[in-house]
Formats: structure tokens, C-alpha cells, sequence
């Protein structure tokens, strides 16, 4: 089992930025692929950016592309999404979730553990 701890959301106004972080339990982090998803009050939970486990790979969500940045320190089973140019669409909770096979995907469904999210709200 991988336990997840996401960290670094926060109040922000529009255009500020952010960084979140995602600590894994387990060395093994590096064998997973890992993605960051996004609920917004009332809205089914989406995709943000999902990355391979040495980085090699990574995928956005189209609204995000240019503005966020995926990463990850393996040394440190951390995976990280740098968030600049907020907006006010970006409020949400955000999940980073693991994914047990190598292998990119944007469905909530084909992720195996999750986190237990962080609040980022952007004030216009």
C-alpha cells in the first residue's frame, strides 16, 4: 500500500503561483506513475498532469498546458506541480494519485491510491 501526503496549496490571487507537493510512503514511488487531478465544488474530479516514474513522460490537461509544470525527486519520493498564471478556474482541491504500472493516464479510474488533498483557491 503507498500512503500519499499532497502539501502546498494556499490562497493566491490571479496570476500568483504555487507549488504542491506529493511525499509517497514507500521507496517504490519510483516504479509508479503518478498524476495530480483537480474537484472543484460541484464538479466531477478532472485531470491535471500525470508524469512517468523517472520523469521521462509527462501529460497536461489541455486548460493547464504552459502554465503548470510536473516533476518529481525520486531521491525524495516527492512528485511536485508547480502551478504559475493561476486563474480563478484553477480553485479546487487538488489529489495526487499513483497509478501501479508505468504507464500514463488521464482516467480517475485507472489510479490506484490517492492522497488526501490540498485546497488552492485564487482570488480574481
Amino acid at each position: 500500500q503507498v500512503q500519499l501526503v499532497g502539501s502546498g496549496g494556499g490562497l493566491v490571487r490571479a496570476g500568483g503561483s504555487l507549488r504542491l507537493s506529493c511525499a509517497a510512503s514507500q521507496r517504490t514511488y519510483s516504479n509508479y506513475a503518478t498524476g495530480w487531478f483537480r474537484q472543484a465544488p460541484g464538479k466531477q474530479r478532472e485531470f491535471v498532469a500525470a508524469i512517468s516514474r523517472i520523469g521521462r513522460s509527462t501529460l497536461y490537461e489541455d486548460t493547464v498546458k504552459g502554465r503548470f509544470t510536473i516533476s518529481r525527486d525520486n531521491a525524495k519520493n516527492t512528485v511536485y506541480l508547480q502551478m504559475n498564471g493561476l486563474k480563478p478556474e484553477d480553485t479546487a482541491i487538488y489529489y495526487c494519485a499513483v497509478r501501479m504500472i508505468n504507464i500514463l493516464s488521464t482516467m480517475v479510474s485507472e489510479y490506484d491510491y490517492w492522497g488526501q488533498g490540498t485546497q488552492v483557491t485564487v482570488s480574481s
